[in-house]
């Protein structure tokens, strides 16, 4: 497993990261205790999960239960204030940014974890309420404290991340190191916007759905049906004939140099600038293992620019 700083920080990430979204949801504390294992055994440090993943926080619950005892093996990263989730909290928590509700989140999502840091804290969505200055501020108590080391943000457009960095330095806040969005082979678009501003303001992007819901792993192609109970089972308006004939053209590309089409989109989107670490969900120890080992694979600059002439990047 190769290894990189997140951003401009000390935070050391692994290049394969794991993602907890599963875990509560379709994962009980058994499947994912062997998911884990195999991520830690395959030297993956990176997990991320948030507050919202598995309904109420159950997949924190169930991290923290099966990460008892080697917490300090992982680099433990999770999210709050998900405009799109509800915690339960009601109004007296207030808007999702704030420093009531940062307050609340972190306390509960420590306790989930069963810890008494997390090492990367996010912001799930941006707050159309909150001020980012009151965001900001309320994030840089709680490192201060001690109960975070460092925070990012998720779902942020490149005008919001240049204006979030212009604001901590104006304040004299502890800034944003990372910013996660979607961000695969199949969706290039946080190239034209996002990636530039972590660029410029120090930020490590870590992308989300880096395998396209599962249509980057190879198991979905043309002719052949999502199989039952998987995510794309039934998700005919996503499995377009657009995004199928990309999917051909990488695994054909892919055949041809001897790699698979996991390498191929694990491995190149590693290779973009900006990226840190591709976070990859995962349902079975042997899905974790085949991300690792796709990870591995480091495309020359003559791979990229045929893998730009399949799927080119957005401006």
């Amino acid at each position: 497993m190769r290894y990189r700083t997140l951003g401009n920080s000390g935070l050391m990430v692994s290049v394969v990261g794991l993602g907890g979204n599963n875990f509560g949801r379709r994962l009980d504390v058994s499947r994912t205790r062997g998911v884990v294992d195999a991520a830690i055994d395959v030297g993956i440090t990176l997990i991320d999960t948030a507050e919202t993943y598995g309904g109420h926080g159950r997949s924190e619950e169930i991290l923290g239960e099966v990460l008892t005892g080697r917490r300090d093996q992982v680099v433990l990263a999770t999210k709050f204030g998900s405009q799109g989730g509800d915690m339960g909290y009601g109004p007296a928590a207030g808007a999702k940014g704030s420093r009531a509700y940062i307050r609340r989140a972190v306390e509960n999502s420590l306790r989930r974890l069963r810890t008494d840091y997390i090492d990367l804290y996010q912001i799930h969505t941006p707050d159309p309420v909150t001020p980012i200055e009151e965001t900001l501020e309320a994030l840089s108590e709680i490192v201060r404290a001690g109960q975070v080391r460092y925070i990012g943000h998720s779902n942020f457009s490149g005008l919001q991340t240049a204006a979030a960095a212009a604001t901590a330095k104006d304040l004299h806040a502890v800034p944003f190191i990372s910013a996660q969005n979607h961000w695969s082979l199949l969706e290039r678009a946080t190239e034209a916007d996002v990636v530039p501003a972590a660029l410029e303001y120090g930020l490590g992007v870590l992308p989300f759905f880096p395998l396209a819901n599962g249509l980057l792993t190879g198991k979905v192609r043309r002719g052949i049906a999502p199989p039952e109970g998987s995510r794309l089972y039934g998700r005919d308006d996503y499995i377009t004939d657009a995004k199928l004939d990309k999917v051909e053209a990488l695994a054909d590309w892919a055949q041809q140099h001897g790699r698979s089409l996991l390498e191929v989109a694990v491995g190149a989107l590693a290779a973009q600038p900006g990226c840190t670490s591709v976070i990859a969900g995962a349902t079975s120890a042997d899905q974790v293992r085949a991300n690792a080992a796709a990870g591995e694979w480091v495309p020359g600059e003559d791979d990229l620019a045929d893998i730009n002439k399949i799927v080119p990047p957005a401006g």
